[in-house]
């Protein structure tokens, strides 16, 4: 198991050198083939040829690619330098840049977003995960009923309708003409009370999106692992049916599962965007929207990579629940 997740952790390691290489060529890169000077996204298109040869030298952009690329590196992981000639400003690792509007380093203004979204993230997942799996696991054993039909056509709903519709609609009934829920983020540490209130329509319209889709796919492929062969075998050995859906069938059912709901909690946790937006929760989402429409690139680069690092996580994370669930992964 040792073994297995060292070997794990050195993709991992190589997995986000990967995305910070791809990164950095996409904002810093990119434009210069394209024809557009980077220095120019931080002083402006109208600013004068000094300011823009200041903005170069401050942000490295004057030096080879490789020697940027490595100070790129170096401020994510050891922090770096920047100097105006003049002056001098240390960013602490990991450093993500300045933002254009406010000046303000990004790593700070990005943990302060993430609370919010991890919190919308964390509720929701909770409950899709639950409610989604227990729905497809009652709709493959009950299959061809009313009650199957019934489930499967509201699992088609919710992945059918989009969560900016659902979410406004249920904000237009269950807070304003209903007055059931309250509509402003409270923290956790501040009433935890209230912060469950207030993220509980958010995680519920959320989790109705997600949860359709686990059903969908809890019954199709325990569906399928009950046509297996071993699982007839239980059965005639004289198991209950219980032992056998719950001790046989459910852990293969799960492999899949846990892929998928490892890469839609990293996403969340990366930004979810359009809940966050329906909402008006001012969590990673929310700043990426609000950064692309000024233009502010190391905010959206620093949301980038954070996204990125909680998917690789969460794929770590999956890959060990992987070897816990089918002991058989762990020789892979």
């Amino acid at each position: 198991m040792l073994v297995y997740f060292i070997r794990r952790l050195v993709n991992v390691v190589a997995m986000l050198v990967v995305v910070a290489a791809v990164t950095f060529a996409i904002f810093f890169m990119v434009p210069k083939l394209t024809g557009t000077d980077p220095a120019l996204y931080y002083v402006g298109k109208i600013a004068d040829k000094a300011a823009v040869e200041g903005a170069r030298h401050k942000m490295g952009l004057d030096k080879p690619i490789i020697e940027q690329f490595y100070l790129f590196l170096k401020g994510l992981f050891v922090g770096r330098d920047y100097s105006t000639g003049v002056s001098v400003s240390h960013c602490a690792a990991p450093c993500f840049g300045y933002s254009f509007k406010t000046e303000q380093a990004v790593w700070p203004l990005l943990l302060n977003r993430l609370g919010v979204t991890a919190s919308l993230a964390a509720g929701a997942s909770v409950l899709w995960l639950v409610f989604g799996t227990a729905t497809g696991v009652v709709s493959a054993l009950k299959r061809r009923t009313l009650l199957d039909r019934i489930t499967m056509t509201t699992a088609l709903a919710g992945v059918s309708l989009p969560i900016y519709f659902t979410g406004m609609l249920a904000s237009a009934i269950f807070v304003y003409q209903l007055g059931w829920f309250p509509h402003d983020y409270v923290e956790l540490g501040t009433d935890p009370i209230a912060w469950a209130q207030n993220l509980m329509l958010p995680w519920i319209t959320l989790a109705f999106l997600y949860a359709a889709t686990y059903a969908r796919l809890t019954r199709a492929t325990l569906l399928d692992v009950l046509g297996e062969d071993y699982i007839r075998t239980a059965r005639a050995k004289g198991l209950s049916e219980r032992k056998v859906i719950g001790k046989h069938a459910m852990r293969s059912t799960l492999t899949p599962i846990l892929t998928v709901f490892g890469m839609d909690l990293g996403g969340l946790i990366g930004g979810a965007v359009l809940t966050e937006s329906t909402f008006n929760f001012r969590g990673l989402g929310y700043e990426a929207v609000y950064a692309i429409n000024s233009s502010d690139l190391p905010v959206i680069m620093g949301v980038t990579l954070f996204a990125g690092f909680f998917i690789i996580l969460a794929n770590l994370v999956v890959d060990v629940l992987y070897a816990v669930v089918d002991p058989r992964v762990r020789l892979t």
